[in-house]
């Protein structure tokens, strides 16, 4: 598993298993079989075998609880949480990580207390709460740190680098990239010094979803298209939606909608034979921006609504606004134009990429306000939303979309 063999892994401890009850019944030996279940739960979850973890869990929960092992009990809980964040069950996500610190507070375990603060912080990134999944990630990142670096800890990927990705797309979400990159790239050493393929592939992931999200393509391509690569080497299938987005995500922003479409239509289709709730909402997403560029504009808003309502459904805030903003775009480009819809889309994205100091996104969000108030000849609104659309990009070096704020802001101002 250290090598990033999950097949081969699974088969072993599935033979340990299978030779546990020929020794005496022990509490050493029923601890081994909680251990040994947990450790097959790690070497299928990057296989993307959910059915089996599960039952392995599950398993291993009844065992802790018969045992009566504090820290066992709190190494299910963390890993059941982690279960429920993949299929879309956030509270019971957050519920059973909340357990699980409380645990490892109780039984004085740091190690379990940081994994938990590092899967914590993953599961209100996906609830759009940014600010508590950072203030969760720097104390799991600073524990992973001297020799813990190079640790795994039964997890198949490094620890020291995941709680460094998660941190560096929580500062991309709120702006805060040079915060963001720092981590990012530290991380990203990690995964390099110890050449392990699956640390490798997501260090490659943070730091270029938060390469993309500041528009740098010329940073965000590369290592996106490393990360991919690492994914189909590696045969890590579990990961691949949710890297194949953000690299189709890239390439549209680059205007390749021809590599973007098939891209992200197949990371759709992964999620759904996967049953991975937690990748769908933003992948329907990126795809409804690449229908948007194509000019397919139906297609696109239907992945828009689905989105939206998945997004909702599991109070995935952040993935919200960034649905709404999709719908506010397409609105814009359509023809007839309903300007009053296009414009409560944005300000509803708006509203809550307020709320969670979403700064990249509010600053698309005023750029979309403003190119819609110029085409319905509305000067003062347009030029207002335009400039705070432009003062935003300047202020977090988001230079790629500088240009085209600006030059809606002179074909304004010279009417």
């Amino acid at each position: 598993m250290a090598r990033s063999a999950h097949r081969e892994a699974v088969g072993y401890f599935a033979q340990a298993l299978s030779a546990l009850p020929h020794l005496p019944e022990t509490r050493d030996t029923h601890a081994q079989a909680i251990d040994l279940r947990l450790a097959l739960r790690s070497a299928l979850r990057p296989l993307g075998e959910f059915g089996r973890m599960l039952a392995a869990l599950r398993e291993a929960e009844s065992l802790a609880a018969a045992l009566d092992d504090p820290h066992r009990q709190g190494q299910v809980s963390l890993f059941l949480s982690q279960h429920f964040r993949m299929m879309g069950m956030h509270d019971q996500a957050t519920a059973a990580a909340q357990r699980t610190l409380a645990l490892a507070t109780a039984s004085g375990d740091g190690i379990l207390h940081a994994l938990t603060n590092q899967y914590l912080g993953l599961a209100y990134h996906v609830q759009g709460d940014y600010r508590r999944a950072i203030d969760a990630l720097r104390q799991a990142v600073a524990f992973f740190a001297g020799a813990r670096r190079h640790e795994h800890f039964g997890f198949p990927n490094l620890p020291a680098v995941l709680s460094r990705v998660f941190l560096a797309m929580s500062h991309a979400a709120l702006g805060t990239f040079a915060e963001g990159r720092t981590i990012g790239e530290e991380g990203l050493r990690i995964a390099e010094a110890v050449a392990h393929p699956g640390s490798l592939m997501l260090a490659s992931l943070g730091i270029g979803l938060l390469a993309l999200r500041q528009g740098d393509l010329s940073r965000a391509l590369p290592v996106l298209e490393r990360a991919v690569g690492i994914c189909d080497e590696a045969d890590l299938p579990v990961y691949f939606p949710g890297i194949a987005e953000a690299l189709g995500a890239a390439y549209t922003l680059a205007r390749r909608v021809a590599d973007a479409v098939p891209l992200l239509t197949q990371a759709i289709e992964q999620t759904i034979a996967q049953g991975m709730v937690d990748e769908q909402v933003s992948c329907s997403i990126s795809l409804g921006e690449a229908q948007v560029l194509a000019g397919h504009l139906e297609a696109a808003h239907t992945l828009a609504e689905r989105a939206l309502t998945q997004a909702h459904a599991h109070q995935e805030r952040g993935h919200e606004a960034y649905a709404l903003r999709l719908l506010g775009d397409i609105t814009r480009h359509r023809d007839p134009l309903d300007s009053e819809l296009a414009e409560a889309h944005y300000r509803q994205a708006l509203a809550l990429a307020d709320e969670r100091g979403m700064r990249p996104l509010q600053a698309h969000g005023h750029r979309g306000l403003g190119t819609l108030y110029a085409a319905t000849g509305q000067r003062e609104q347009a030029r207002a939303a335009l400039a705070t659309a432009i003062d935003l990009y300047r202020a977090m070096e988001m230079t790629f979309w500088l240009p085209q704020a600006e030059a809606a802001l002179a074909q304004v101002e010279g009417q």
